[in-house]
């Protein structure tokens, strides 16, 4: 996890395309200067990048059942729980999964835990359209790799 660069997950440990689901883990950094805000004295992991954690894991769900052909973009959160504080140095296990798609649109739940105890969950819908920029498509391959997608053969 490198959070000022919004860089929300280490790797992907699962894709199963039928269950439509994926399985991702991350590890909170014990410093970084998001900290410095949030709290002075008391470090915790921003419910905001929780949720943005929950949204990477979700949209590289989405790439992945579409072969990298599309860009998913974060149109909706229905609802967002947050039952734990997220620690500096925690590990994180993260899983989403489709529930619905259809008409240009992905419904999807995503929820994270740490030492087997769910933290956060939520419910978010995903605009998919085509990737507007070749450089956004060339970084999002990029970080696919990088996450354990594909090989370098495979990242284009």
């Amino acid at each position: 996890m490198l959070l000022e660069k919004f860089q929300m997950l280490d790797r992907i440990d699962g894709f199963n395309p039928e269950r439509s689901l994926l399985t991702a883990s991350a590890t909170v950094p014990k410093h970084s200067p998001v900290f410095e805000g949030h709290f002075p004295g008391h470090a915790l992991m921003p419910g905001v990048l929780l949720l943005e954690t929950m949204a990477q894991a979700s949209g590289y769900l989405l790439m992945a059942l579409d072969g990298f052909a599309r860009m998913p973009f974060f149109a909706n959160v229905k609802a967002a729980n947050f039952r734990a504080f997220v620690l500096p140095g925690d590990e994180l296990a993260i899983e989403a999964e489709r529930d619905h798609a259809g008409s240009g649109f992905a419904v999807m739940s995503a929820q994270i835990r740490r030492g087997g105890q769910r933290v956060c969950d939520a419910q978010m819908t995903f605009r998919l359209v085509p990737f507007p920029a070749a450089a956004l498509e060339n970084h999002v391959r990029a970080e696919g790799q990088r996450l354990g997608f594909f090989g370098p053969a495979q990242a284009r």
